[in-house]
């Protein structure tokens, strides 16, 4: 049942997604990422050598990332508004309970999380700012990301129904 405007054209959205990118190299002179925003407002409070190549610019809040991560959130209670899909809800199969939807959803952000901090960048910095520069290392993560989500997508679809 479908609740709402429907979602947007995926290919749409790519080039949308496309443009955003190119503006930002334009604009800023970087690319799109995320995870470095939560590297920098921990290394505000957590007194580490590690995390001082985090803190070289300054305070955690004038970190451009941080503005990013800000705008998605914004752009994203906007866009769910607009589109009259803002709801407290948890959406999950009929099998599946809500703290173990929850659970589930944790457990894979923390695994995103982690795996963001080994590859020193997430998704988004990775895969789109470095597929766009044409790094080896990012075209090979795409490829790796796409190969494992389609062979967990027929598990993940038989918990879901």
């Amino acid at each position: 049942m479908t609740r709402g405007r429907p979602y947007s054209d995926p290919y749409l959205a790519g080039v949308g997604l496309g443009l955003v990118l190119l503006a930002s190299f334009v604009i800023t002179g970087r690319g799109l990422g995320a995870s470095g925003a939560f590297a920098s407002s921990v290394a505000s409070v957590v007194d580490a050598p590690y995390f001082d190549r985090y803190t070289a610019d300054g305070p955690w809040w004038r970190d451009w990332l941080v503005f990013e991560i800000a705008g998605v959130a914004i752009g994203g209670f906007t866009s769910a508004w607009l589109a009259g899909r803002l709801r407290a809800e948890i959406e999950r199969g009929p099998r599946i309970a809500r703290h173990t939807r929850l659970a589930i959803a944790f457990a894979g952000g923390a695994v995103m999380g982690v795996g963001a901090t080994l590859a020193r960048g997430c998704t988004s910095g990775l895969a789109l700012t470095g597929g766009a520069l044409f790094s080896v290392g990012a075209w090979l993560f795409i490829i790796t990301a796409f190969a494992g989500a389609y062979l967990a997508a027929p598990a993940l679809r038989r918990v879901w129904r």
